[in-house]
């Protein structure tokens, strides 16, 4: 079974395209998703987190995602920190996923693929890219966030030329109906090598 992975700037529809792919079939594992559950259901990852951001961590036993967000983009240090903690567990999280999967290739989306450095583990490489302009249009309609948080969180992801540079393919989702063809496109591809 092959893993491929798909990544892409915040706001680029990562997860438009995820949805894509597992209407075809393929099965999905969302990275923030299940970190995001990580986070509120194992108790080894609750009392590390408390331990790096203190007791404002969580509220009444649910992580406070603003505080959070707030301290991490504000200090790469804690953000480094936070990810030695959440990503290993993920990625074992994921094997155990995909023992369960009976399909030619799985998808894990993740944001920060080539930031932590695990794109190493991926078969093939799809980055999900669209102009700055429409990023920041739907990430100020999707979160109640402001244009300065969005641009602080981009310079923390790598540049879409870079991403592009060492993916295997690229879809450009501007527009639906093209994202959906590029996306079948790219799964024939796929299909093709195994």
């Amino acid at each position: 079974m092959k893993i491929v992975g798909l990544t892409g700037g915040i706001g680029s529809g990562k997860t438009t395209v995820a949805n894509m792919f597992h209407a075809l079939g393929v099965p999905v594992y969302i990275a923030d998703e299940e970190a995001k559950k990580l986070m509120t259901s194992s108790k080894v990852i609750k009392r590390k987190l408390i331990t790096l951001f203190g007791d404002d961590a969580y509220i009444n036993g649910t992580l406070n995602k603003p505080f959070i967000a707030k301290t991490i983009f504000n200090d790469k240090t804690v953000l480094e920190k936070m990810n030695h903690i959440i990503h290993p567990r993920v990625g074992s999280h994921f094997k155990k996923w995909m023992l369960k999967q009976n399909a030619p290739y799985v998808i894990k989306e993740a944001a920060i693929l080539f930031e932590n450095g695990s794109y190493m583990q991926y078969d093939f490489i799809i980055t999900v890219t669209a102009s700055k302009e429409l990023k920041i249009k739907r990430l100020l309609k999707r979160d109640n966030t402001t244009k300065q948080n969005i641009e602080t969180i981009m310079k923390n992801q790598w540049s879409d030329e870079e991403k592009i540079k060492r993916s295997n393919f690229v879809i450009i989702n501007s527009e639906l109906e093209n994202t959906s063809q590029q996306v079948a496109k790219i799964h024939q591809q796929i299909l093709e090598t195994i």
